[in-house]
């Protein structure tokens, strides 16, 4: 394990495994937010990663790095989990969960569904599709358009600023009927998140990585779960960057981000520097 990236902005790349990397370099109860997506074991195409585990083996491999996770969490922090299944492991996410949460690592505090694609209905009385999604040629199974997002806490007690991420009220005379409102134009926007992927035109340039996450859906998180300056971040399956970017635009004081692939950490690095956020390499 080798620090090799790092920002001015007390942002630091790790290159390695996020296991031995986290108990190197993250003391205990210093992490404030956790926002990842690991490998699913579904047989992504990852350059440096294999990702055809024995399911006994991926939940061994996923209890390590989580034990880690939780070692490294403040008592009041947010661990937010990104994990899918396909059509053939439709259970995976449930069986990391019920890992997770079965064995008294965390509690489940809440669940988000990230809606990457939707059907919504005009103005004009027809359907319009908004968002993307990988279509499917199937005779039994629907196009997969969500993904679980599990907000996972030592205790399930930790406070969260809902209204960071709130929505305007349609009906404007609930302002004045609802008392906890305080006056304020902006109510909770609850646990279903509409966050489309942006429309790209050469993947291998425009998202050179086979499975990431929208800086959106990581922004989101980690306002919820509230912006300080003096705010620790941490992603142990960093990729191409998404989850430094989101954290960057937050404001957030400090920034860990661990991948066992250093070209993604380089692309992440790019990524940094061509939004003016300095980078240093060593």
């Amino acid at each position: 394990m080798r620090s090799n990236q790092s920002t001015s902005a007390g942002f630091r790349f790790h290159t390695g495994d996020c296991v031995k990397g986290m108990a190197k370099y993250v003391p205990d109860a210093s992490v404030d937010v956790v926002v990842t997506s690991p490998p699913y074991n579904l047989g992504i195409k990852y350059s440096k990663y294999d990702d055809k585990l024995a399911a006994d083996e991926y939940l061994e491999w996923t209890k390590k790095w989580a034990g880690e996770v939780r070692r490294c969490l403040k008592p009041g922090g947010s661990f937010f989990l990104n994990v899918a299944g396909s059509l053939k492991e439709p259970m995976l996410p449930y069986s990391v969960i019920n890992l997770l949460v079965g064995e008294g690592i965390f509690k489940l505090q809440n669940t988000i569904h990230w809606i990457k694609s939707i059907a919504m209905p005009t103005d004009e009385g027809s359907e319009k599709q908004r968002g993307h999604y990988k279509p499917i040629n199937s005779q039994r199974f629907l196009n997969d358009c969500y993904e679980p997002v599990f907000h996972l806490t030592l205790e399930g007690t930790t406070k969260l600023d809902r209204l960071a991420i709130g929505v305007p009220y349609a009906d404007k005379s609930n302002i004045a009927r609802w008392g906890h409102t305080d006056g304020k134009d902006v109510k909770c926007r609850g646990n279903t998140w509409f966050i489309p992927y942006k429309t790209i035109t050469r993947r291998a340039k425009d998202r050179p990585h086979p499975a990431t996450f929208p800086t959106a859906l990581a922004e989101q998180c980690m306002k919820l779960h509230g912006i300080r300056k003096d705010l620790v971040v941490m992603d142990p399956f960093l990729g191409i960057g998404h989850s430094a970017m989101a954290a960057a635009r937050c404001g957030v004081g400090r920034f860990i981000g661990f991948d066992i692939d250093s070209e993604y950490l380089k692309v992440a690095v790019e990524e940094m520097e061509s939004a003016e956020w300095a980078v240093s390499l060593s």
